[in-house]
């Protein structure tokens, strides 16, 4: 289907879903996993192409997916997964959605897409998909499958320099800005904006390789550095709906250790942007699957998730996942009151009045 970025979709009935799904209830091992259930025959708009992808199994990498792209909004509830609540963002294949044009879905798409059903394997059901969630091990522990747990699975490696990358990257409307008309000059200068975008990534990125490489310098732009031998466990029993402010860079690195973490949770450098920006609290993360194991992991110091708030991948070539940010409670501190925007009447008394 080749979506871009801005278009509108709608997810394929869970019927037709299923009939594209294995035993295992992936479509070229990428899991459709029980979260996804209640999103079929809603029409959504592709927020991203999801052309590569970043993971953490291996050691950091960018490694490339096909056919595949992410849904605005649609981050995985945990629900078929323990209540984990990492809120990953979701992997939607092409195949289970079809293309709404004018608020209509076209003939043509659904034709296209008829014949992707036909000949595929039977077997699959719900059913088939909720056991495919997790398994026990020989210890008796539950070893959770996902979509972030099985990443390795259903993407391939792809070279660090590949340029093809950053061509899907402006092809798929990944860099646009959406605030350009639809006009040949607008659209050439979203263009210019993207590729400036792209040099910038490149430069940084050559940077730190040179660090790294020739001048054996470890930290990397833009430059974290913990250096707390004990890192501090601060404590605001912060609730969804509060008002926070980011602590300053310099008060955030006090409660780093030499590893950029605190109580073993990283600080990482796209974070860097948020500091000294208030932000509302969206939830309090007690546990997650951890990606490596599949193991659910019980936190003894929870963190905190920000409204609004995800990796925007400055600094990470560009990667499209948006994971969300974790936050220690002492690296916020509770906003002071903020007055609530005047209101349009009260606006125009105030200009009457002038």
């Amino acid at each position: 289907m080749d979506l871009k970025a801005g278009e509108w979709v709608e997810v394929r009935s869970r019927e037709a879903i299923l009939s594209t799904l294995d035993e295992r209830g992936c479509f070229e091992n990428l899991p459709f996993m029980p979260e996804m259930l209640q999103y079929c025959g809603k029409r959504f708009r592709v927020s991203k192409r999801a052309d590569k992808t970043c993971e953490n199994i291996l050691g950091w990498s960018i490694r490339r997916m096909e056919k595949s792209v992410h849904l605005e909004g649609l981050r995985c509830d945990g629900e078929g997964h323990g209540g984990c609540q990492a809120g990953c963002l979701i992997f939607w294949k092409e195949v289970w959605l079809k293309r709404v044009e004018g608020n209509v879905v076209s003939s043509e798409t659904l034709l296209a897409g008829s014949s992707l059903f036909q000949g595929s394997r039977e077997g699959c059901s719900v059913a088939s998909i909720l056991v495919a969630t997790s398994r026990t091990d020989p210890e008796g522990q539950r070893i959770y499958s996902c979509q972030a747990t099985d990443l390795i699975k259903y993407t391939s490696y792809m070279a660090e320099w590949d340029p093809r990358q950053y061509v899907r990257d402006l092809r798929s409307g990944n860099l646009s800005t959406g605030l350009g008309k639809d006009s040949i000059a607008h659209r050439s200068l979203e263009q210019v904006l993207g590729v400036m975008e792209i040099v910038r990534t490149l430069t940084i990125s050559l940077f730190n390789r040179v660090q790294q490489r020739r001048l054996h310098w470890k930290p990397q732009y833009p430059f974290v550095e913990g250096s707390a031998e004990k890192t501090p466990a601060g404590v605001l029993d912060l609730r969804p709906g509060e008002l926070v402010e980011v602590r300053s860079k310099e008060e955030i690195m006090a409660t780093l250790d030499k590893q950029n973490r605190n109580r073993g949770l990283l600080f990482d450098g796209e974070m860097l942007r948020y500091c000294g920006h208030i932000y509302r609290v969206f939830r309090r993360v007690h546990r997650i699957i951890d990606e490596k194991t599949g193991k659910m992991l019980d936190m003894k110091y929870p963190c905190i998730i920000l409204e609004g708030v995800a990796c925007r991948s400055d600094y990470h070539r560009l990667c499209p996942r948006a994971i969300y940010h974790y936050w220690r409670e002492n690296w916020l501190k509770r906003a002071v009151a903020v007055a609530e925007p005047p209101t349009a009447k009260e606006i125009a008394e105030t200009c009457e009045k002038c």
